[in-house]
């Protein structure tokens, strides 16, 4: 679920959003050794969606670079 207080990540870049998720899990850490549930519960949908943004971004990264998702083992003789 995304969070609605998360503003539109689209322009940032897989560094800058993998740095935020690093520097959330830490937080989240924090969190969870303070037993507030109800901040642990809204970090998970903060991370969650900046997690999302991520993963977009990778999938069109490999669409891009056309990957094959397939290993051809085939022997060639």
């Amino acid at each position: 679920m995304k969070h609605p207080f998360v503003e539109d990540l689209s322009q940032k870049t897989l560094e800058e959003l993998q740095t935020i998720i690093s520097s959330l899990n830490n937080k989240l850490s924090v969190a969870y050794r303070m037993g507030n549930q109800s901040l642990i519960n809204q970090m998970n949908m903060v991370i969650e969606s900046y997690k999302d943004e991520y993963n977009n971004k990778m999938n069109d990264l490999i669409n891009k670079q056309k990957i094959q998702h397939n290993i051809n083992i085939t022997k060639n003789l």
